[in-house]
C-alpha cells in the first residue's frame, strides 16, 4: 500500500522511471546516451539550486515587502515593467533558477504580470544572448527579433494577469486563499523574536514580549503575501485561520 501511495504522489517521477525502463529494454543504447544527458542537467541543477534557494531565503528574510510592491507590485506602473525587464534581461543561469525567485517575489507582492515579464525576458532576452545573436545572425535581424519579442512578451503578461489569479498559484504549506478569514497567533508558542514585526510591520506588532496581529481580517490578496511570514516563524506560532 504504502508503495502505491508513493507512486500516486510522485506520478511524474514514476512515468518517467517507466520510460527508462522500457529504453534500457528495447534499445539500451538510445537509454545509455538519453541517461548521459539526464545526469548532466542533473548535475547542474544540484550545482545552481541551492545557491538560489540561499539567495532566495536572503531576499525574504531581509528584503522589505514594500521594496518588492513599489518595484513590483500591481501600482509598480511602468517604472514595475521596466524593473522587471531589467532583472530578467541581465539575469545569470538558466531559466529554471528564476521559478524560485519569482515565487517569493509573488509571495512579498509583485504583480502576475512583473513576473510573467521577469520570466520571459530570462528566458530569451539576456544580454550576453544578443551579443551573440548580433554577431552570428547580425545586427538587423537581432533588433527586429528583439521587438517582436518584446512586444509579445507585453502581450503576455496583460493576458496571464486577466486569467490568472494569485489565488491559483499554490504556496506550499499555505491553505487555500478562499478558506481563510484571519490570523491567529498562539501566544504560548511566541518566543518574542519580533521577526514577523520586521517581515510585515504593517499586519504584525510587538506588545511587551508577544506578537499581536493588527487587523481582524484579512483577503485573499493579503494571505498571499502572509505566507512567507508564517514560514518564518521559528516558533511555528502564527497559522491562517
Amino acid at each position: 500500500m504504502k508503495i502505491i501511495e508513493i507512486i500516486k504522489k510522485n506520478k511524474l517521477l514514476t512515468g518517467v522511471s517507466a520510460v527508462y525502463i522500457i529504453l534500457f529494454i528495447a534499445m539500451p543504447d538510445m537509454a545509455y546516451l538519453s541517461g548521459k544527458n539526464s545526469m548532466y542537467y542533473i548535475i547542474e541543477m544540484l550545482q545552481i539550486l541551492p545557491v538560489i534557494f540561499i539567495l532566495t531565503s536572503i531576499m525574504e528574510a531581509w528584503v522589505p515587502r514594500e521594496v518588492i510592491v513599489n518595484g513590483f507590485g500591481e501600482n509598480s506602473g511602468l517604472k514595475g515593467g521596466v524593473f522587471s525587464f531589467l532583472l530578467g534581461s541581465f539575469s545569470a543561469g538558466p531559466i529554471y533558477a528564476a521559478f524560485p525567485i519569482c515565487k517569493m517575489l509573488l509571495k512579498k507582492g509583485a504583480s502576475i504580470a512583473n513576473v510573467v515579464i521577469i520570466l520571459s525576458a530570462w528566458a530569451v532576452i539576456k544580454v550576453p544572448m544578443l551579443a551573440n545573436e548580433a554577431k552570428f545572425l547580425g545586427i538587423q535581424f537581432m533588433g527586429f527579433r528583439w521587438m517582436l519579442t518584446v512586444i509579445s512578451i507585453l502581450i503576455m503578461a496583460y493576458l496571464i494577469a486577466v486569467f490568472v489569479k494569485k489565488e491559483d498559484i499554490p504556496f506550499q504549506g499555505e491553505q487555500k486563499l478562499s478558506k481563510i478569514i484571519g490570523i491567529d497567533i498562539k501566544e504560548q508558542y511566541c518566543i518574542g523574536c519580533g521577526l514577523c514585526e520586521k517581515l510585515s510591520p504593517q499586519h504584525f506588532e510587538m506588545v511587551g514580549s508577544k506578537a499581536k496581529w493588527r487587523e481582524k481580517s484579512l483577503d485573499g490578496a493579503q494571505a498571499g503575501e502572509l505566507g512567507t511570514v508564517i514560514e518564518k516563524c521559528p516558533a511555528k506560532a502564527i497559522r491562517f485561520k
